[in-house]
């Protein structure tokens, strides 16, 4: 069973950086066919998919967020972050880790979310 687990400040200032750690458990990272993705829900809003990384270590980034996103990963803890950069209130929302598998098309495993507020 993989579990995974969001943590981060709750509260950022506009135009700093967000940033977010996903701890990953009962699977790696780095295994084959699973793609570790970002995700937040905007309040009143559906889902928006971030980007992800697969276990090669690429990247690959929303067009709307790219200039502003990047996502790295420690292996050695098995956890992926999230760094989001310039943010505004519109950046508000819960942000989810989850792991996108290939075989299924489909994420099947997820955090339960934390919420981050964009406020001075």
């Amino acid at each position: 069973q993989v579990q995974l687990q969001e943590s981060g400040p709750g509260l950022v200032k506009p135009s700093q950086t967000l940033s977010l750690t996903c701890t990953v458990s009962g699977g790696s990272i780095t295994a084959g066919d699973s793609y570790w993705s970002w995700i937040r829900q905007p309040p009143g809003k559906g889902l928006e998919w971030i980007g992800y990384m697969p276990e090669s270590g690429s990247t690959y980034y929303s067009p709307s967020l790219k200039s502003r996103t990047s996502i790295s990963r420690d292996t050695s803890k098995n956890q992926f972050t999230l760094h989001l950069s310039s943010v505004t209130p519109e950046d508000t929302a819960v942000y989810y880790c989850a792991r996108y598998y290939s075989y299924s098309d489909s994420h099947d495993y997820w955090g339960q979310g934390t919420q981050v507020t964009v406020s001075s």
